[in-house]
């Protein structure tokens, strides 16, 4: 049954590619629902680098107007699962940042990303996340753990070296983060 079931849909997706019509994923219908309704905070933007066709791949870039990262610009890059919502997209950041919950690599740490992911949850809760992410680093969950510890103990090092990196760049712990203002 499940063979006739994955031939009957190649053929459907065939004969809508013939007539230039590609059935969207129900993952795609969501995004674009949840992007239609995206209401940006002052200072963010959204551009999609492979098209606006090409939704479940955009870029979010978080300008910060107050708190420790305020005048710094970061790059999120989105990817979305065709499951989407009911699986989480994944979010990297770009910017190399010394931030408590985000490390070498990119990769974010943020709850609604990973363990606390609802199907009820959108675009823009994952994007207001990031935005708290910046006005209220957690020391308590991180993936920086230098930053963390910094922050914990020596939270006037912190903000010395966060407001350093991002205006002229700075060596932190043997890494360099490059300048990143808005």
């Amino acid at each position: 049954m499940i063979k006739l079931f994955s031939v009957k849909e190649k053929q459907q997706k065939e004969a809508a590619a013939a007539h230039g019509k590609l059935k969207q994923s129900p993952g795609e219908l969501r995004l674009q629902k949840d992007i239609s309704e995206l209401n940006l905070a002052k200072g963010t933007t959204i551009i999609f680098p492979q098209g606006k066709d090409k939704l479940l791949n955009f870029e979010i870039t978080i300008r910060p107007d107050e708190g420790l990262y305020k005048g710094g610009a970061f790059v999120f890059s989105f990817n979305v699962p065709t499951s989407y919502p009911h699986d989480a997209p994944k979010v990297k950041c770009k910017t190399r940042v010394y931030h408590p919950n985000i490390d070498l690599e990119g990769n974010v740490c943020l709850n609604i990303l990973r363990e606390d992911w609802k199907p009820v949850l959108s675009t823009n809760s994952i994007i207001y996340g990031l935005q708290f992410l910046f006005l209220d680093p957690n020391p308590d969950d991180p993936l920086n753990k230098d930053a963390a510890q910094m922050l914990q103990n020596d939270a006037r090092s912190f903000e010395h070296s966060v407001r350093t990196s991002i205006s002229r760049g700075a060596h932190i712990g043997g890494s360099y983060f490059p300048p990143c203002k808005a």
